[in-house]
């Protein structure tokens, strides 16, 4: 019977890796055909340089455009500070959301706020942007309740600004930061937020060495998504901001559908990789975070 065992044993270890390669198959297919194939053609698109006799050459003109144009290399620094504004800003407002849903709501009140952050998402990006412009627009519902309490003599306009499309971005963005934070902060031992106040700390150093030290692997996988999708927003910045949103994935979808200019369109995207890489880097690096244990812990 041992032996009969012992024969077993290979031929189990092969069906378990069979299976697992056959689960794992399909999201690999997807990335391969999703994600990695239409990458590699863009990033030769890239580096193709049409010429008057119509054949492409081979270069690194498209990247030199990006440089020669001054308008370009400003879109795109201004894109990155606005995005980490708005990384800060959904990080300051969802911390204390977060931190009561899972240290201090109990019960049906804990689901109820928890489905309370899910219930906007259960609508496109583009439902949820139209009902701010709803909101803020000059016949909206801010500008008539202003007037009618008589803080407004005439209709006010609150959007096409910074500022309409930093509450648009803010808000769209809001449970990509909710989530890690709450998967983390419920890991956090009571006990050790007690004895920290045994010891005679108070709330803020409560908070400052014990619970964010806890909670740096959901704060860092948070900050890593809401800064990537509000860098790589289309819709929020165009329908809030206006012609004055000057986000830099407007000038990819001019190159790519208003001027046809694959190639340079393509570099453009790349660009904006590259920089949005070197911002995570740099801040994994300044928090003392890795991405491994960001993405692991995070969750």
């Amino acid at each position: 019977m041992s032996s009969a065992t012992a024969d077993d044993l290979p031929g189990q270890t092969l069906g378990r890796r069979l299976s697992f390669c056959l689960v794992l198959a399909p999201f690999l297919l997807w990335m391969l055909l999703i994600i990695v194939l239409p990458h590699i053609d863009l990033l030769l698109l890239s580096f193709k340089e049409p010429t008057a006799q119509g054949r492409a050459d081979t270069g690194l003109g498209n990247y030199r455009e990006f440089f020669a144009e001054r308008v370009y290399p400003l879109t795109l620094a201004r894109t990155i500070a606005m995005s980490i504004l708005v990384t800060l800003l959904v990080l300051v407002i969802s911390w204390p959301v977060a931190y009561y849903i899972a240290k201090i709501a109990r019960g049906r009140s804990r689901t109820l706020l928890y489905l309370a952050c899910l219930l906007p998402f259960w609508v496109g990006e583009l439902v949820r942007v139209f009902g701010w412009t709803i909101i803020l627009r000059e016949t909206g519902l801010l500008s008539r309740g202003l007037q009618f309490v008589g803080l407004a003599d005439a209709p006010i306009e609150f959007l096409y600004n910074d500022a309409a499309m930093l509450v648009g971005l803010v808000y769209t963005l809001m449970l990509f930061m909710i989530v890690p934070l709450i998967s983390v902060l419920e890991t956090l031992d009571d006990s050790l937020v007690e004895a920290g106040y045994d010891l005679g700390g108070n709330g803020a150093v409560v908070l400052r060495q014990i619970v964010i030290p806890h909670a740096m692997p959901g704060i860092a996988s948070g900050c890593i998504m809401v800064f990537m999708l509000s860098l790589g927003s289309f819709l929020t910045p165009i329908l809030m901001g206006g012609k004055s949103s000057q986000w830099f994935t407007e000038q990819i979808y001019n190159q790519f559908i208003t001027r046809f200019n694959w190639e340079l369109g393509s570099a453009f995207g790349f660009v904006l990789l590259l920089a949005s890489s070197l911002v995570v880097w740099l801040g994994l690096k300044l928090s003392g975070q890795s991405l491994a244990r960001s993405l692991t812990r995070g969750r």
